[in-house]
């Protein structure tokens, strides 16, 4: 049964044929007992996947396993992130219809779910629901079970084909990225503490090359953004997961850092509490939100050892936490301007 679900092909295009074969193409049946799985499957079977109520209350099941998923914690930099980061960050960036939206460690899809809810709201027209199903979120994952748990995900939150990628996202030479390549939107907690090989180093510039993941993945999240064009378009925005070292560190981070401030517009770092991400690590986390790139754009970090430093990055108190992030200054609507949605 399981060789004859990775078999599935479309006849033309992607349907969900495609979706199944990607699903069990990465998973060991490890079923041994042929009494049980046949129980197993009764009970899927007597689901209604038709009823809005029952995908809901499974969408939520699922998410509730994710989250005691501990066996893997803290291998290979990979953790789980809370949810209530995961809307902040969603409603902060306030992607729109129309947008495409990238995770590239999509783990096990919880950025690409909420965006997926918040855009939901707004697909009140065949039109726009069409969009949203088919040119909306995108995502890549090298490992194979995150792989598996991020194409249920969202399959139990209602997008019908998930477009999710079965791979390493640093395997590509960022040089070659171009305008094609790019979006609009980066939501993403990349791994951080883990390391890569030699092959994936070679991918990055000379003086930038790390084995550290998280610097790989944010120089990879500064390439794969839509770039300010006069007249056209007001490049792409991001909201990124970072360990304190991607911000504060010397060598190979400080020399990111400077691009960072430079040719993007860096608005927004949120510090987060400590033990947000326990027990996977201790390590202390920030949210930063950038868009770009713009060559003509200048900032800095305040205090930050950098020549260009300014101030036009605050960091906002517990209070301003607590608030919508609709009245953040340096948002994409315009510094100082309330956006009109949020919450």
């Amino acid at each position: 049964m399981f060789a004859y679900l990775r078999s599935l092909q479309s006849d033309n295009g992607r349907d969900r044929r495609d979706v199944i074969a990607n699903v069990f193409r990465g998973i060991a049946n490890r079923m041994l007992n042929g009494y049980l799985l046949r129980d197993v499957l009764n009970l899927v079977d007597s689901i209604n996947f038709k009823s809005s109520d029952e995908i809901h209350t499974l969408g939520h099941l699922y998410e509730s396993m994710l989250r005691e998923l501990r066996d893997a914690a803290g291998d290979s930099g990979e953790i789980y992130t809370p949810r209530p980061v995961v809307k902040f960050v969603v409603q902060a960036v306030d992607p729109r219809i129309g947008e495409t939206m990238l995770d590239p460690a999509i783990g096990t899809g919880g950025f690409a779910v909420e965006a997926f809810e918040y855009l939901k709201a707004q697909a009140d027209t065949v039109e726009k629901r069409e969009t949203l199903q088919t040119r909306s979120i995108y995502g890549q994952e090298a490992k194979s079970l995150p792989y598996l748990l991020a194409e249920m995900n969202l399959l139990l939150h209602g997008l019908e084909y998930p477009n999710i990628v079965y791979d390493n996202s640093l395997k590509v030479k960022v040089s070659e990225i171009g305008d094609k390549d790019r979006v609009d939107i980066i939501l993403t907690n990349p791994p951080f503490g883990g390391e890569e090989e030699a092959g994936i180093k070679a991918n990055f510039p000379d003086d930038k090359q790390t084995a550290e993941t998280a610097l790989l993945f944010l120089q990879l999240i500064m390439r794969k953004l839509k770039r300010h064009l006069p007249g056209q378009s007001k490049g792409g925005r991001a909201g990124v997961v970072v360990p304190n070292g991607t911000l504060f560190a010397d060598g190979v981070a400080a020399r990111i850092k400077e691009e960072l401030l430079t040719q993007f517009n860096l608005h927004t770092i949120v510090r987060l509490p400590n033990g947000v991400f326990a027990p996977y690590t201790s390590i202390p986390t920030n949210l930063i939100f950038l868009t770009g790139p713009d060559r003509r754009r200048r900032s800095g970090i305040t205090n930050c050892r950098c020549r260009r430093a300014a101030s036009s990055i605050r960091r906002p108190n517990r209070s301003s936490l607590r608030n919508s992030p609709s009245v953040w200054r340096g948002s994409r609507h315009g510094r100082g301007g309330k956006r009109t949605r949020g919450g």
